[in-house]
């Protein structure tokens, strides 16, 4: 993490939440100790690790690796991935750093403020593993902790873009990586990338961005713009399920019929919970800039 840090905390269903802020960009850190306290308040550490152990934790964790760090240790990666899911796998985040040279998770020592922390990005997915809905709740504190920063430093913020664009570029370079030949001329790439897009609005909203289009022609920008919170954050759950699906040569039709599943689980989850109808009285009692 860079200089000039600035440690906050959230609040996220009872549960206190350090943040260490990055003054002046956008890598902000927060506690999985803190976060994993929801789970199991008396042995975090060991919460960690579980998700630590997943084949699909390396596959996430490799892959933000991989778009930030130049530094990561490829072979490592490999190996803990074909690894992960044996019985006897273990993985402890002080390995994972250690071995692999990993940027995206840090552990600090000390008994007050010492612990795991990860870039927001991973905390947020760590987040999803545990709970949807507790995710919820932490995005919406966090989201509360930035409005409070945008009057101290005079910075704009805004929850509905974080979702939108949390796992874009995991996306996007799956995509890459996977479906388009380097030689391909760049406007070709363009159909690609805009036909994998359609793959996540139909999963999701049951159409694609030109049928949305031609049912709503008053409306400017696109249907993620007029997105609700709660679909916007199984948005982003579903970039992060599709670029793994992506790195495993799902084929398309497949993909979608995973995704379309996941989606509908996911927001029926949100929908009947009552912990999100309070985080949206909240959010309106805010009054939270709308994208």
């Amino acid at each position: 993490m860079a200089n000039k840090k600035v440690e906050s905390v959230i609040h996220a269903d009872g549960v206190d939440i350090s943040v260490v802020t990055t003054v002046g960009n956008d890598d902000d850190y927060i506690s999985l100790t803190d976060i994993a306290k929801h789970k199991n308040p008396s042995e975090p550490y060991i919460v960690v690790c579980n998700w630590l152990r997943t084949t699909s934790t390396i596959q996430f964790l490799g892959l933000w690796e991989k778009l930030n760090n130049p530094s990561f240790n490829p072979i490592v990666f490999d190996r803990f991935k074909n690894e992960s899911g044996e019985n006897a796998f273990t993985l402890s985040p002080r390995k994972w750093i250690k071995e692999t040279n990993a940027i995206g998770i840090v552990s600090k020592s000390g008994r007050y403020g010492g612990g795991t922390y990860a870039h927001k990005d991973i905390a947020f997915e760590f987040a999803s593993w545990l709970s949807p809905e507790f995710k919820l709740y932490i995005i919406k504190d966090y989201q509360r902790l930035k409005d409070d920063e945008s009057h101290r430093f005079a910075l704009e913020w805004n929850v509905k873009r974080i979702l939108a664009s949390a796992n874009y570029r995991i996306h996007t370079d799956a995509i890459k990586e996977n479906l388009i030949p380097p030689e391909l001329p760049k406007h070709q790439q363009g159909f690609i990338y805009a036909d994998e897009a359609d793959v996540l609005n139909v999963a999701l909203f049951g159409k694609t961005a030109k049928q949305w289009r031609t049912e709503n022609p008053e409306l400017k920008g696109n249907m993620r713009d007029y997105a609700s919170i709660e679909q916007l954050l199984v948005m982003t759950n579903l970039e992060t399920a599709n670029a793994m699906l992506l790195e495993q040569r799902v084929p398309q039709r497949e993909r979608l019929e995973q995704l379309r599943k996941m989606a509908v689980s996911q927001l029926k989850t949100l929908a009947d919970s009552a912990g999100t109808r309070k985080l949206n009285d909240m959010h309106n009692q805010l009054k939270l800039p709308q994208a």
